[in-house]
């Protein structure tokens, strides 16, 4: 398992290297005027280090609070790697995206997450294109965005904070004011709960999900020194996809099955390329 947990770093990296150039919104306000001001940039580029780093900060808490929710606990072992991530690309504390997750999805046992994989209560709004799912909230029936992996709902989720104006002001706060976040996000009108902040400032300290935030652009967690994987493990972790090899043919000699090879690659269908490489371990 822990083999396929730096495999999985690897597919969401190259998932995430994959997308182009990204867009944030920022809005100046003079005494006369406000203006907005399009500011182009590219994700931060990551360098992922095999470290142990986030396993090591929830085993840890496991031990010291025994009394909490498994659910939660398997949620976090589950999405804190992409959590990380999406932080260093888009500047969104990790611990925001993981309380966020954990309350909007109920840990991951949602309707909306296990029949959508929308891990945030993102509705449709005017301008999304994509699959839908209905589900009563404030309204019956309304409309939510419907996705094909996991993967998909956590990078809508940044885009949909970091592109938009009314958000912006969260990208002024320091990097561990989660507490700023929380609030911000209620202020700005993500949720129409009155206590959406407490509750996520609540999961934050009660998971210490802040200490996610503390992990720099190496993937390094700067709260103590971590031990690093055996890098040769990795030497024969993958396949160079052959003329006439399928999904069923690769999954079937590697002893697994098509949707996990499927989802440690982060493959959105079947089809593949002669050269690719695919990660089997």
């Amino acid at each position: 398992m822990k083999y396929l947990k730096i495999i999985r770093f690897i597919a969401i990296l190259s998932f995430f290297i994959s997308c182009g150039t990204h867009k944030k919104t920022i809005s100046k306000r003079t005494s006369s005027t406000k203006t907005t001001e399009v500011v182009k940039r590219k994700p931060t580029p990551v360098k992922v280090q095999k470290v142990e780093a986030a396993d090591i900060v929830l085993n840890e808490l496991k031990r010291r609070k025994p009394n909490l929710s498994d659910n939660t606990f398997d949620y976090i072992e589950e999405y804190n790697d992409i959590a990380i991530l999406e932080m260093i690309s888009y500047e969104i504390p990790a611990s925001i995206t993981l309380a966020q997750g954990i309350l909007e999805s109920s840990s991951g046992r949602s309707r909306l997450t296990v029949r959508g994989n929308n891990h945030f209560g993102v509705k449709c709004h005017r301008s999304w294109k994509g699959k839908r799912i209905y589900h009563d909230d404030d309204a019956r029936q309304e409309c939510f965005r419907k996705y094909e992996h996991p993967f998909t709902s956590f990078r809508d989720h940044s885009l949909f904070l970091y592109g938009r104006d009314r958000y912006a002001a969260l990208f002024t706060l320091k990097k561990d004011d989660y507490k700023g976040w929380a609030k911000g996000l209620k202020k700005a009108g993500y949720a129409t709960d009155p206590k959406y902040p407490k509750k996520l400032i609540k999961l934050i300290e009660d998971y210490e999900l802040y200490k996610y935030d503390e992990f720099d652009e190496d993937f390094r967690y700067s709260g103590k020194v971590v031990k690093k994987k055996n890098v040769d493990a990795y030497k024969k972790s993958y396949v160079i996809v052959a003329k006439g090899d399928t999904l069923y043919s690769i999954a079937k000699s590697n002893n697994i099955t098509v949707e996990r090879l499927k989802w440690a690659n982060g493959l959105k269908s079947n089809e593949l390329s002669i050269g690719q490489k695919l990660y089997v371990k």
